[in-house]
């Protein structure tokens, strides 16, 4: 067993800080609405679980939760398919232009969003898609960050693996498909779970493209709980903890294959 370190003295407390807003917001949840507003702060003098019957009663919380999964279930399933298209594209065939294009690409992610949200809306007009979860998914269905990270990590495959299968009749993409990708399971995961956790918790372009009830997903339609002159803080919070349980799940299942995907490249 081994002992504590000094280090743990800085990172107990940044624990702490961390969870802090976790914690207050679980206790706002099962408050009352006296109880969320007093000064100062205390601990909850019961468990309201009539909040989180409110919060699925009082909006359509089930319809934006299955919004927002199926739009992070499908940009997960188009980043893995055309991001590791296009990394292997970069890392492994030589193309004209393949370098400028590749340095190109990276250049987007200096591209503040709220330059480009303003012709992301214009086409998805053009294309008949605004207000539909199709404008939520087709500006996501790849990114530049995950092509560089494919491309990253298939420079970290040795090519005698890709040579071998060629060798006896593979095509490129049969050796993609059956050789490289299951090489690289750490990785795809890694890809799969960024883009889930950055879909679900986009706010600001569903903001922009999205009006109807029908269509919003659960982030956005979080806002609704908030009134011009107050809000319901308790029932706002219970809606927030239900809206952050598939992230957590999802992290907490996905988070060794982090620890592999560093530790590959560690090799490396």
């Amino acid at each position: 067993m081994r002992r504590p370190s000094a280090l743990h003295l800085v990172l107990l407390p940044l624990s702490a800080v961390m969870v802090t807003p976790l914690v207050w917001m679980l206790l706002v949840s099962v408050s009352t609405q006296q109880e969320s507003r007093r000064f100062p702060p205390g601990l909850p003098s019961g468990i309201e679980w009539e909040n989180y019957l409110a919060a699925m009663r009082d909006a359509p919380l089930g319809s934006w939760l299955v919004n927002s999964f199926v739009v992070s279930v499908v940009c997960v399933a188009g980043n893995l398919l055309l991001c590791s298209l296009a990394g292997y594209a970069f890392a492994r065939i030589r193309f004209f232009g393949g370098r400028v294009a590749f340095f190109l690409m990276l250049a987007t992610l200096m591209v503040p969003f709220q330059i480009v949200m303003l012709p992301l809306l214009i086409m998805m007009r053009s294309l008949g898609l605004v207000d539909t979860l199709g404008a939520l998914i087709a500006p996501n269905l790849a990114t530049a960050f995950g092509v560089f990270l494919m491309r990253q990590f298939f420079t970290t495959l040795p090519r005698e693996l890709e040579e071998a299968a060629r060798i006896d009749g593979a095509s490129r993409l049969r050796t993609l498909l059956q050789v490289l990708l299951p090489l690289m399971r750490p990785t795809l995961a890694t890809l799969a779970v960024l883009t889930f956790l950055q879909t679900w918790n986009d706010f600001l372009w569903p903001l922009i493209v999205v009006q109807s009830p029908d269509t919003m997903t659960v982030q956005l339609g979080l806002q609704s709980f908030q009134g011009a002159h107050t809000t319901n803080w308790p029932k706002l919070m219970a809606g927030t903890v239900l809206s952050q349980l598939p992230v957590l799940l999802v992290f907490f299942f996905a988070q060794r294959f982090f620890v592999r995907s560093v530790a590959a490249a560690g090799i490396k």
